[in-house]
C-alpha cells in the first residue's frame, strides 16, 4: 500500500530540524527500499524549510502511522502537523525514475484537498513534467480525499494548473526539491 506523508514544520523549529538532521537521515535510510518520493518543501523565500514530503510503500495503515509518527523530528516537536493519506501511484514509478532527473527547473508539491466528487484520477495531459502523481485516499482506499502531485514547472501558477482548481476545496502549492542524503 502506498502512502503520502507531509510533515509541516512548526514555526521557529529550524534550529531543532537542523540539530536532528542526521537522526532524520538515519531513520529514512531504514525505509530506502520503500520510498517512492521524498524531499523538503520551502517557505516563500525558497530557502527556509517548511515541511518534508515522503511517499512510501508500506504494508498497512498502522505501518504508515508508525513511519510518520516515529520520525525523530516529529517526536522532538519539529512539525506542527502531519498529513498522512493512502495514495495511489498513478505513474507507477519512483521520483528517481523521472525522465527529467533531479535537477533542471523549479519543482513543486501540489496538494488538492477534496471537497466533493473525485477529481483528477487519471494522468493529466502535462504528464511529462510529473514526478509523482496520485489520489489521496481514506485508509481503506475507498474514499477520495484529494490529489497529490510533485511536478516540475516554471512557476507555482503553472504547477497549480496540474489540478482542476474548481474541483477542490483548497489547492496548496509548495516549493519542493528532490530529497535524500546530500
Amino acid at each position: 500500500m502506498e502512502f503520502f506523508c507531509y510533515h509541516r514544520d512548526r514555526p521557529g523549529s529550524l534550529p531543532l530540524r537542523e540539530e536532528l538532521g542526521e537522526a532524520h537521515w538515519a531513520y529514512m535510510d531504514r525505509y530506502e527500499a520503500e520510498l517512492i518520493a521524498r524531499g523538503p518543501t520551502f517557505a516563500a523565500d525558497g530557502e527556509t524549510p517548511s515541511g518534508s514530503v515522503h511517499i512510501v510503500d508500506l504494508p498497512d495503515p498502522a505501518a504508515a502511522r508508525a513511519f510518520a509518527f516515529d520520525e525523530p523530528g516529529y517526536q522532538a516537536g519539529v512539525y506542527r502537523d502531519v498529513l498522512l493519506r493512502r495514495w495511489r501511484n498513478v505513474l507507477g514509478r519512483t521520483m528517481w525514475d523521472f525522465p527529467g532527473g533531479s535537477t533542471g527547473g523549479p519543482r513543486f508539491l501540489v496538494l488538492g484537498l477534496g471537497g466533493g466528487p473525485a477529481a483528477d484520477l487519471d494522468v493529466p495531459p502535462c504528464h511529462d513534467e510529473l514526478i509523482a502523481y496520485g489520489p489521496l485516499l481514506s485508509d481503506d482506499g475507498a474514499v477520495w480525499l484529494g490529489t497529490a502531485a510533485l511536478v516540475r514547472a516554471p512557476d507555482a501558477e503553472v504547477a497549480r494548473a496540474v489540478l482542476a482548481r474548481e474541483r477542490y476545496a483548497d489547492v496548496e502549492v509548495h516549493d519542493w526539491e528532490f530529497g535524500g542524503r546530500r
